[in-house]
């Protein structure tokens, strides 16, 4: 999940924002705990067809 659609309970407005400390704590938990988390849904679809090409082009040249 993106912390770009998570609104802050505290200020209600969204975490990705960092209006307030709680904000600002839970977007750094949010990026420390997941690698992908500032990545936008399309850069991680972009990602995963890349990653396919790539095993496709790799078991087309060991066959």
């Amino acid at each position: 999940m993106t912390y770009d659609r998570l609104v802050c309970a505290n200020c209600a407005a969204p975490v990705s924002e960092g209006r307030c400390h709680v904000c600002r704590a839970n977007r750094e938990r949010l990026e420390q705990e997941n690698l992908f988390a500032g990545l936008n849904p399309t850069a991680l679809i972009a990602l995963l067809a890349v990653l396919i090409a790539a095993v496709a082009l790799l078991a087309h040249q060991t066959a």
